[in-house]
């Protein structure tokens, strides 16, 4: 939620007359949290380490009304389970390019369906924005779907 809070306040400062909206995604397994990887032998190195295991995947969102100078963060969890993963398959995925763009070195929206067992919970979660959590979030400030 305080990078979220960061992302939407670093954009509400050039905006006095709007509704802006910030989002961050981690992925979580026990104590280990992960945001994007920063090489490609780390995305191997998240991506097998979550394989065969359930994991978090929390997406942390903020809403600024810069007119009213009013705000909130919520954060939103959905479960992951991979199935069990091969060493070469894990490396073939990476080797696909998308890795160092998402939370845990994956993204669904794109090719890491390959890598799943089953899903708990918004899948919007873990492409990054809750949908459903932040419409919740926005008829607080008055604004309606």
């Amino acid at each position: 939620m305080r990078l979220a809070l960061q992302k939407a306040m670093a954009v509400a400062v050039r905006h006095p007359d709007a509704i802006v909206i910030g989002a961050d995604t981690v992925v979580a397994l026990g104590k280990q949290v992960w945001s994007k990887p920063e090489s490609e032998k780390e995305a191997r190195r998240m991506i097998g380490t979550l394989a065969g295991k359930t994991h978090d995947i929390w997406t942390g969102f903020a809403i600024i009304d810069t007119k009213k100078g009013r705000r909130s963060a919520r954060a939103v969890k959905t479960r992951v389970t991979f199935r069990p993963l091969s060493p070469r398959e894990v490396k073939a995925y990476v080797a696909r390019g998308e890795s160092l763009d998402g939370a845990g070195g994956y993204q669904l929206q794109e090719n890491g369906t390959v890598l799943l067992e089953r899903i708990v919970g918004d899948y919007n979660t873990i492409i990054g924005l809750p949908l459903a959590a932040v419409l919740e979030e926005l008829k607080k400030f008055g604004i309606r779907s």
